[in-house]
């Protein structure tokens, strides 16, 4: 009951912005100041605008600190970025859908964790330092305790480069760090973070990508497209080490 009345919280503090925001700007939305944007927005996800996250280049090299606002405000400034793809015993991928709460994208259906390292010593250090930050954020957002993975537990793929906006105030532009794991995990999701999650079979997977009825954030959309199937196929293989080879996909050109 308790997860219900902070769920139903959260979507009229959701549809309260939006309102807000067609009453202020009218239709399409026009640029707005971050006070204007964020009125009515849930205190604890403005909170964590606060937060210290990783500039970098094209790259991936550091730049220096930057708050997540600035980073994702209007037309946002690169910084760095992490998905985890959790996989069950059946090779069933994990998916979740964002609060409403949820600043950006929110109500979109993404991969299973997606968050930022923080500018932090720890989660600085090259490699490690996103995996770290990956399953403090698997503890946040879904309830899985840290002490399930250790940062060797998540195998590195690949990165991809990519820029899109959630509306005409917040962008994601990220230089997005892949994280695949396999495990049999317990749940206890953060209602201001997820709403819902779902695990996805491979065969199964067009038909999510192809529902109209379910909204999906671009960068799940952009890999699962055209990178998940290929991994897919070769989830034993991935899942046996890092992948050494620290290309970059760039998706913005």
């Amino acid at each position: 009951m308790a997860m219900l009345h902070r769920l139903t919280h959260s979507a009229r503090r959701m549809t309260a912005r939006a309102a807000h925001l067609r009453a202020m700007s009218g239709s399409p939305l026009r640029r707005a100041s971050f006070e204007e944007l964020t009125a009515g927005s849930d205190a604890e996800q403005l909170e964590f605008m606060k937060e210290m996250i990783i500039e970098v280049d094209a790259k991936d090299n550091v730049v220096g600190p930057v708050t997540k606002r600035d980073s994702h405000f209007h037309d946002g400034v690169l910084h760095r970025a992490f998905s985890v793809f959790l996989f069950n015993s059946k090779d069933e991928l994990l998916i979740q859908k964002r609060a409403p709460a949820k600043i950006t994208f929110p109500q979109h259906w993404a991969n299973t964790c997606c968050s930022h390292p923080n500018f932090v010593k720890e989660e600085l250090e090259d490699g490690i330092g996103v995996k770290r930050a990956a399953i403090r954020k698997l503890e946040h957002e879904l309830g899985i305790p840290t002490t399930t993975f250790n940062p060797s537990d998540l195998k590195y793929v690949t990165t991809v480069l990519y820029k899109a906006a959630s509306d005409a105030n917040w962008t994601e532009w990220e230089v997005d760090h892949v994280l695949l794991a396999r495990a049999d995990v317990p749940l206890a999701l953060n209602p201001n973070e997820v709403s819902d999650v779902e695990f996805v079979s491979k065969d199964r997977l067009a038909a999510v990508l192809s529902d109209q009825g379910r909204l999906l954030s671009p960068w799940f959309r952009l890999i699962a497209t055209g990178l998940l199937p290929k991994w897919w196929e070769n989830l034993d293989k991935l899942l046996e080490a890092d992948n050494s080879d620290r290309h970059i996909h760039d998706f913005t050109k």
